[in-house]
């Protein structure tokens, strides 16, 4: 692998491995709490577990295909986020073992990490709108278009 300077901007393909490598940590966080015997007194702890699976399972067919791949993760990033931030909430009521205060810290690097690659790659605008667009009223009928006077 080549030496990257920190400034370089990541291409997409190298976008989509910098999240793959990202999601692993991700998912090893993800069987940590599934195989807990905590999750059991705990269940809570069971929705980051989904969360991490559901949005690794929606994102791996997308891998060869870096603009699917970046869509389809500014989509299911809010998720992600909330379900961090959830167990952030329930790990230490669950448990104050060294274990769950390091899955919180690497759960809520891999949300931020994410995020970072995200930004990178804003969504494309949307298309323009046709020139017969009319609007909806605040009726929510479509408006009429009222035609500027001809001079004649």
């Amino acid at each position: 692998m080549t030496e990257r300077s920190p400034n370089t901007p990541l291409s997409p393909t190298e976008a989509v491995a910098r999240c793959q490598t990202i999601f692993a940590h991700a998912w090893m966080v993800r069987t940590f709490v599934k195989h807990s015997e905590t999750v059991e007194d705990f269940p809570e702890l069971m929705q980051i577990v989904r969360t991490v699976f559901d949005t690794s399972r929606a994102m791996e067919p997308k891998v060869d295909n870096p603009t699917e791949y970046l869509a389809t993760l500014r989509k299911k990033i809010t998720k992600l986020r909330a379900a961090a931030e959830q167990f952030r909430k329930d790990a230490p009521v669950a448990s104050d073992h060294t274990n769950f205060r390091q899955a919180v810290i690497s759960l809520d690097g891999c949300v931020a990490e994410l995020e970072e690659v995200v930004k990178m790659f804003p969504p494309p605008p949307p298309p323009p709108m046709p020139a017969n667009f009319r609007p909806v009223s605040a009726s929510g009928t479509v408006a009429q278009v009222v035609e500027p006077p001809t001079a004649e």
